[in-house]
């Protein structure tokens, strides 16, 4: 699956064809002095039907000397989650699901806060990180586990189901076994048949479904440092996730035996192929995943459109369910998540608020941080825009770095505000 031909026109160009401007390569070049340096940075403007610019800088692979493209595959950390919402809400638009159903019934186990027994815990509530769950001992297992037997009583934070928000990776992990559960089709393919294919997108949950072209096109994530408690400037880029060198790991999953994946037991696991974070996908094609909420789920092809959603699940989605300072209580993620809706992210567009990276951005979208990546998705529906952008590592600590206008990393605030322009 690729792009069609006529949204591959700027995807297909070099960087130089349609630059941005300086303010990515600077980061890239290392002489922004508000920001760390950054590994690559991917950056992609578009309207309601085309991609208007494109630009990447710096490396996708350091060792080979392979440039970042704009066109480049890239591991989206929490991007994933607006997705996955995405194939939700197109099962609940054919029956097969149900947003404020106890998920119970389609699990076949009991799924209850160990505090709040009689209160049931909805999709609707996990898509919106307000069910109660938190990520505490661990949300990601392998494929011999089961979801039932990992979880634990320090999974549950300490409010009731759908009476406080705190954002937790693991509610996707669950919302990926209600989906395999209700289906009986497995998660990465699920994605595929409800999501990416009927876009034409060549993507896939921890590569599974992406073309082998894809995986030649894949990004290294780095960091200067082995990992996020280690950060050195002045070091060596180290790779972190994706250093693929043009080849599939030899199992998609983490498995404590064979990587058997015929023996799994659909429903049973949801957390393996990484729905939480572990979408492989370019930037112009995310930014098409954009252009579907912008034009109220549909996307403009050669031969007319695309409907994946019906106008009302958008609006939906798009409804905010937990916003900051309501009657419902929440964490909001060192300043950076005030308003979530059923699925998506949503920034508030008001003035002195932290989730301002642009003064008025009343945005819908997803932020993603992980393995030295900052990604975002975000949908200006005033303006007719989406922006989608990736960094692909920093060499220090983004979040210690002078803050420029929000409660995001100073290379996100200077990054979003370029694209805005």
């Amino acid at each position: 699956m690729r792009t069609l031909p006529a949204f591959c026109l700027l995807l297909a160009s070099p960087t130089e064809a349609n630059p941005l401007g300086n303010p990515l390569a600077a980061l890239v070049a290392g002489t922004e002095a508000r920001a760390p340096q950054l590994s690559g940075v991917v950056g992609v403007v578009a309207d309601r039907n085309r991609i208007i610019r494109a630009e990447a800088h710096g490396l996708a692979d350091i060792a080979a000397n392979r440039p970042l493209q704009a066109d480049s595959v890239i591991r989206v950390a929490s991007v994933s989650k607006l997705v996955v919402a995405i194939a939700v809400w197109r099962l609940v638009e054919q029956g097969r699901l149900d947003p404020d159903k106890d998920v119970g019934q389609y699990l076949g186990w009991t799924l209850r806060h160990p505090a709040h027994k009689d209160v049931p815990v909805t999709l609707r509530q996990l898509l919106s990180h307000t069910s109660g769950i938190v990520d505490g001992p661990g949300y990601g297992f392998a494929l011999e586990e089961r979801l039932q037997d990992k979880l634990t009583a320090e999974h549950w934070g300490p409010g009731a189901p759908g009476r406080r928000f705190a954002y937790a990776n693991l509610n996707y992990g669950i919302i990926g076994s209600v989906m395999e559960a209700a289906t009986g089709e497995r998660f990465d393919r699920l994605m595929t048949r409800l999501v990416l294919a009927p876009l034409r997108i060549d993507a896939g949950y921890n590569w599974q479904g992406a073309s082998d072209a894809a995986v030649a096109r894949a990004a290294v994530l780095y960091r200067k440092g082995s990992d996020e408690t280690a950060w050195n400037p002045d070091g060596p880029w180290v790779p972190q996730v994706d250093d693929l060198k043009g080849q599939r790991a030899a199992c998609p999953v983490r498995s404590t035996s064979n990587c058997d994946l015929a023996a799994y037991q659909l429903g049973s696991n949801g957390t393996m192929f990484s729905p939480q974070g572990g979408l492989r996908i370019s930037i112009p094609d995310l930014a098409r995943i954009g252009q579907l909420l912008l034009r109220g789920g549909e996307v403009a092809t050669e031969s007319g459109s695309v409907r994946l959603l019906k106008p009302a699940t958008v609006k939906a989605m798009l409804t905010p369910v937990w916003q900051a300072g309501g009657a419902v209580p929440g964490d909001d993620y060192q300043g950076q998540m005030l308003c979530y809706g059923a699925g998506p992210q949503c920034l508030t567009g008001r003035a002195g608020a932290t989730d301002q990276p642009v003064p008025g951005a009343r945005w819908w979208g997803h932020l993603g941080e992980a393995y030295g990546l900052l990604a975002g998705l975000w949908v200006d529906r005033t303006r007719g825009r989406v922006m989608a952008y990736a960094l692909t590592g920093t060499s220090a600590d983004p979040f210690k770095s002078p803050h420029v206008a929000s409660a995001f990393s100073s290379a996100e605030d200077i990054i979003m505000a370029e694209l805005a322009k």
